[in-house]
């Protein structure tokens, strides 16, 4: 079975069959008629002028419409410019607490270079954090 290409470029290719020598397509278009003749070229323009109808004027006048009606309710349902606009103010106050985060972070690390490399910061923090002292001091406690 073979294929033929068709005359317009929208219409699909339709399989030929052989009939008594000839090629014809199958389906209506060129089919035998119960009286014998071929379809009018009329009806494959009617359809061919329907269809470029719809393509041409409806479908788009459909979309604008669709667009002009969906795009004013996507925007002011629960989940448009409201959350927009929470989703906004969650995000500043992520980035604030992200900022205050990085300052902890800085202090922390020159800190912890002072303790690695001064060592009289490093006695101050065991005397003054945890209570210790050197094995040649005396330790007086005083009641309040």
């Amino acid at each position: 079975m073979g294929y033929r290409q068709p005359t317009d470029l929208l219409g699909p290719k339709v399989p030929a069959k052989r009939c008594e020598g000839v090629l014809r397509r199958s389906g209506s278009e060129g089919s035998a008629s119960p009286s014998g003749g071929k379809t009018s070229p009329k009806k494959k323009r009617v359809r061919g002028s329907r269809r470029a109808l719809i393509l041409e004027r409806i479908l788009p006048i459909g979309l604008l419409a669709v667009a002009l009606i969906g795009a004013p309710v996507m925007i002011f349902s629960r989940e448009g410019m409201p959350r927009l606009e929470a989703v906004e103010n969650e995000l500043q106050t992520v980035e604030r607490e992200n900022e205050e985060l990085r300052r902890e972070i800085d202090m922390l690390r020159i800190r912890v270079a002072k303790m690695r490399d001064d060592p009289a910061t490093l006695e101050r923090i065991a005397r003054d954090e945890l209570g210790l002292i050197r094995h040649t001091e005396v330790v007086f406690q005083f009641p309040k």
